[in-house]
């Protein structure tokens, strides 16, 4: 166990590549920016699936009379 930690020390400390801090600062605009444009794009669909809905339940509706 002791060897197992000691290893994974090791590799964190000599082998993984940590990013900068204007790197980070990059990567994590592009993760906001990817996550508004997704959560738009959602929105969008479930406005339209909602509309769509609406119109469909007021025509079958409207039939029955």
């Amino acid at each position: 166990m002791f060897n197992y930690v000691k290893e994974s020390y090791n590799e964190l400390v000599n082998k993984v590549t940590w990013p900068t801090f204007p790197q980070l600062q990059s990567s994590t605009i592009v993760v906001m920016v990817a996550s508004v444009i997704f959560a738009v794009i959602v929105l969008a669909m479930d406005l339209t699936f909602e509309n769509m809905m609406a119109f469909i339940y007021k025509t079958l509706g409207n039939l029955g009379r």
